[in-house]
Order: C-alpha cells, then structure tokens, then sequence
C-alpha cells in the first residue's frame, strides 16, 4: 500500500523495506513535532507546505523536494490543498546525501522518479528497487540546491517579536521599528542578526518576504494580491523584486510545473 489519507495510521521506521513510498493528497494539516530513523525525500506535486525545524523555517513550493535526513526534529504544515509524495530510506542505502535540511529544484525526470517510487508497494522486492534507485540518486545529487530556508535568531529579547513574525501575524519591521519594539538599539539587533543567522537584518528581512512571496504565489494567490499582502509599492516593484532573488518572474517561478 502506498497512498494514505488524513486517518491513515502511518510509521516508515515500522516497514521493514529499505524505500518505503506515499502519496497522498490533503488539506490543512500538521504534522507535528517528530523526527524519523530513515532519511525522508519530500516533495509537493501542488500546493505549498512549510517546514519547521529548529532555528530555522523552510518552504517547499512545486517543482521542489526537500531532503530531510535522519533524526532531524521537524513538522511540516499545509494549509491548503497539497498533492505530497514521501520517500524513506533507510541510512545505509544513501552515500553522499546532505546531513541537514536540503531544498533542491525536481527536474521533469527525477519529478518522474519521485512519482513511481512514491507508488511502489511496500512489499515490493529490494532486487526490483536498485535500478530505479541508482537512478534516483544520480538525479538527486546533479539536482541544483535552492535557499529556501529562513534561519531563526534566539536570543529570547527577539523571542515575542519572533514569534509574531514565523506565525504570520505581522511582517517584520524596518529595523529602526524592530529596535523600538523589542527595546534594544538597532547595533544590537544587527549584531544579533548577524551572528545568529549569518545575514545582516535587512537580508533577513528580504528573505522573508522572498518566501512568504514563493508560498502566498503557491497556494493560488494572484502577483496583486501578494504585492499587497507583502506591502509593496507596487505590482512592478513586487515582480522586480522576485526577479532580482529568483531570475524569473513569480508566473514563471511558481507556474512551471503545475
């Protein structure tokens, strides 16, 4: 059995096969804090899902998967409608695979790959899986890496501010406002910043928007209205903007593929 829904009892590290495969389709959904003993390829064919690991958030638009090895606590969260494929392995099959999380763009073959593994019976023979898998690695390793990771400060005098921001209630300040509302100089925030997600504030900032951009875009919402909701000047000042991170334009971006 490989396609499971929102009541399916489900644990990878219980099947015994070594490539354990799902698919699914699912509305509003969250996993929960949990980690596994495989290595876990994931991958949405439509919609947007968000990871949460510690110190970090990661988006996962279409057309992209993201590596997720072993024992690394994270939770993934849909709030729309997303078509996923999971793939499991256990650790001695993988050499060479990233130890942390990993986005990586899914070209038409490997997508290919992803979409029949994610159907294989889990009873299926090992001996029937090594072509197919040598394949899939070859792919996955000439794969290009994307950032789609947005590194978390923790200095508990951001922790509030923080908070508001990764749920989505707010958008992050100008760092002037920053400063004034978390009661310390903007030196000290940019000092933060800097130290704790390798990126000066402003670059953080961008970062932000650059993927609450890529997921309002994903999960169906028009270039006007994602212009407006990250309060751009404009609709042209908001595609200048994504072309200037991405190379594309966000119909491009976001539409290929689906």
């Amino acid at each position: 059995m490989a396609i499971i829904d929102e009541t399916t009892r489900f644990d990878a590290d219980s099947i015994e096969n070594p490539v354990v495969g799902i698919a699914a389709t699912v509305g509003t959904h969250d996993s929960g804090m949990h980690h596994h003993q495989k290595h876990q390829l994931l991958f949405a064919a439509s919609g947007c899902m968000s990871i949460s690991l510690d110190g970090a958030k990661c988006i996962l638009p279409p057309t992209r998967a993201a590596w997720i090895p072993a024992g690394i606590e994270h939770y993934a969260k849909m709030s729309n409608v997303v078509a996923y494929r999971s793939l499991y392995f256990d650790s001695e099959l993988c050499v060479d695979v990233p130890d942390m999380v990993t986005v990586f763009s899914v070209n038409p073959l490997l997508r290919a790959l992803i979409e029949r593994m994610a159907f294989w019976e889990w009873e299926k023979p090992q001996s029937e899986q090594v072509n197919m898998m040598a394949l899939f690695f070859e792919e996955l390793s000439a794969a290009p890496k994307e950032n789609m990771a947005l590194p978390l400060p923790s200095d508990r005098r951001l922790q509030r501010w923080l908070d508001g921001v990764v749920g989505e209630h707010y958008q992050p300040q100008p760092l002037n406002q920053v400063a004034f509302t978390v009661g310390a100089s903007a030196k000290t925030v940019t000092r933060i910043f800097t130290k704790e997600t390798g990126m000066p504030y402003q670059s953080w900032r961008q970062q932000w928007r650059l993927l609450m951009a890529i997921q309002y875009l994903s999960e169906g919402k028009s270039v006007a209205d994602t212009a407006s909701e990250l309060d751009f000047s404009s609709d042209s000042a908001f595609v200048s903007f994504f072309r200037q991170q991405t190379g594309e334009t966000p119909g491009k971006y976001v539409g290929e593929g689906q």
